[in-house]
């Protein structure tokens, strides 16, 4: 206890004369004096993810020197309080950028490093490589389970999208990158509008002729009903009661399936 009070009260005087006259010396004794710091989150953050704990941190010790950095002893609160959110968030922003887009379960990860140790063994033992059986067998799995944990593992880094997409007849240069053989975001969502104009103009020629007039001038005209109403010569009830009554009809139609076409012999 008494040292922790020591800790805490040389910290504090070395940030105080910080503040007022910024050096690399001071800022490496703050580093040094609260190491412990960044080794008790590293330390608890190493059991969450498969990174070394040296590489934790060294990350750690970033995010305390930002904290030092940006410390004010005139606001009266423990260093220790302010520097942790930093700490954490540096370590945690790193794992952030090793994490793989696609997580597989932790056991198939330590079987995957695990079966790659038993390749490189019974490479040198056999002198040639062995086979999935071979591998299966030393690790003590069935063939089903080390085929699944093969596959995730290889699935776990995306593939390029300027990877080639070829034929047997198309050269290297010629050939189509995955890329290019997806749809552009803004050429699907034209098209899924376009299909849903035609769907909903194919319903609409089936109301009765008033019934549709009034729906296209309020929606597609932007006309009040009001103005439709003066245009028709029937009340704005009228025209609202119809709009209602055509907009159910609407519904109904959209709703139904659409025929099958069709074979042509």
């Amino acid at each position: 206890m008494a040292y922790q009070t020591s800790l805490q009260s040389q910290t504090m005087e070395l940030l105080v004369a910080y503040r007022q006259r910024p050096s690399v010396h001071l800022r490496n004794r703050l580093v040094k004096l609260n190491m412990g710091l960044v080794r008790k989150v590293a330390h608890r953050l190493a059991h969450q993810c498969a990174e070394p704990f040296e590489d934790l941190e060294q990350c750690g010790y970033l995010g305390l020197i930002t904290a030092i950095e940006r410390f004010d002893p005139a606001q009266g609160y423990a260093f220790s309080s302010f520097a942790v959110p930093y700490i954490r968030g540096e370590i945690l922003h790193f794992l952030r950028d090793r994490a793989n887009p696609v997580r597989i379960p932790r056991r198939w990860q330590q079987l995957s490093r695990d079966g790659e140790k038993v390749r490189q063994a019974l490479t040198i033992e056999f002198g040639r490589q062995p086979s999935d059986q071979e591998i299966a067998d030393q690790l003590e799995l069935s063939m089903v389970e080390w085929r699944a944990v093969k596959l995730a593992t290889s699935n776990r880094v995306p593939l390029s999208l300027n990877a080639r997409v070829s034929s047997g007849n198309q050269s290297q240069s010629d050939a189509m990158t995955l890329g290019d053989t997806l749809m552009d975001a803004r050429c699907q969502l034209f098209q899924d509008n376009q299909e849903d104009r035609i769907e909903l103009q194919q319903a609409l020629n089936q109301l009765e002729d008033k019934t549709r007039e009034m729906i296209e001038s309020v929606f597609f005209h932007q006309l009040s009903r009001q103005e439709v109403a003066q245009r028709i010569g029937v009340s704005p009830v009228t025209v609202t009661r119809r709009i209602k009554k055509g907009i159910e009809e609407l519904v109904n139609l959209l709703q139904q399936p659409v025929p099958m076409q069709p074979e042509i012999s």
